[in-house]
């Protein structure tokens, strides 16, 4: 915060850097109210070094989000047959557990885009890509949600229309790489999304098509993209990964990091030696359509015990490198839906 302007108090009758302290313990869902106070307190609680001075102090809070079903597959009305399910994002908070629902983006009355992806940047979250929920047909936008306003609001389309990528974020930019595009052609270009400067930059090509790859990052040094398969091999997945060092800039492959053969979207995880694991092999209870969110010291884990299954919410806590037992919690029975995607966001 030493960038911040401290030239006149935040809170009357305290030095500023004690108002100051007394901001950065105010509860998130407080922000809303807090800014309406005055135009300093509006320019402070929305300004990026704020939310990383509330990181550092460790008054941040870590939520699951994910993209799920709701009702039963019913979005506003009923549900035809052969019609997909209506999706918005449903978020879970690691300490209280409380579950609710952000409200839906603006363009899309009828739900979420279909498979589309999420990511998370300085305390944010990015929705991008998927298929128009009524027309099935590939989208380029791009939607933020500002937990401090809660607002949406649109950001610079995607450079083209691909559907099935990796994603990741790491220090306010969202990579996606992959998937494949209109015509079904599987892709290994990847793209980097400023959030703050609103701006796309190309980035290096993978080593080979990766469509339905799935990303993750590690720590802050890496983005993996893990799997997928080319063009000409439909569903035949890919054992190795493509991973892109931050500092560098520079891709390397990875051979031999995940299961031939075997999906991995949404089901990639770090085990307790810092290597790729697959959720569905944590436990029974989460054999099938597995997602696993990590949430700083646990991991909300959701999925089902066989096909056509009831799904079901597990926390595990990770302690000394290690993945303990998985532990239901309840949810509220509109959030028992399906989960297509997911990641954290530190609010």
């Amino acid at each position: 915060m030493q960038s911040y302007d401290f030239s006149s108090e935040l809170v009357p009758g305290l030095p500023s850097e004690l108002g100051l302290e007394c901001l950065a313990r105010l509860p998130c869902t407080a922000h809303r109210v807090a800014f309406r106070v005055c135009h300093r307190w509006r320019d402070l609680l929305q300004s990026q070094e704020f939310y990383y001075h509330r990181k550092k102090l460790g008054y941040t809070l870590k939520a699951a989000c994910l993209v799920q079903a709701f009702n039963g597959g019913i979005g506003n009305g009923h549900k035809r047959p052969g019609e997909l399910p209506s999706y918005g994002v449903a978020v879970v908070e690691s300490v209280n557990r409380c579950w609710y629902k952000l409200p839906p983006v603006p363009k899309y009355s009828d739900g979420l885009p279909l498979f589309c992806q999420l990511a998370s940047c300085e305390g944010k979250l990015v929705v991008m890509g998927g298929w128009n929920p009524v027309s099935y047909d590939p989208v380029t936008d791009v939607f933020i949600y500002d937990f401090t306003t809660q607002q949406w609001r649109q950001g610079k389309d995607m450079p083209s229309k691909r559907s099935f990528f990796a994603i990741g974020a790491c220090s306010g930019r969202v990579y996606i790489a992959g998937g494949h595009d209109e015509n079904k052609n599987a892709l290994k270009t990847a793209w980097a999304y400023d959030l703050r400067n609103d701006e796309w930059t190309q980035m290096g090509d993978l080593s080979k098509e990766r469509d339905e790859c799935e990303g993750v990052v590690i720590g802050e040094d890496e983005f993996w993209v893990v799997s997928g398969y080319g063009t000409e091999r439909q569903g035949q997945f890919d054992g190795s990964a493509d991973v892109f060092a931050f500092k560098s800039g520079q891709w390397r492959a990875a051979e031999e990091v995940w299961e031939p053969g075997r999906c991995p979207r949404s089901s990639v995880g770090i085990g307790k030696g810092g290597e790729l694991m697959n959720w569905a092999e944590l436990d029974p209870a989460v054999r099938v359509g597995s997602r696993g969110i990590t949430l700083g010291d646990r991991v909300l884990v959701t999925g089902s015990e066989y096909q056509g299954g009831p799904h079901g919410s597990y926390m595990v806590e990770i302690t000394g490198g290690r993945n303990g037992k998985l532990e239901k919690i309840s949810s509220p029975d509109e959030f028992s839906g399906f989960v297509q995607s997911g990641c954290c966001v530190e609010i």
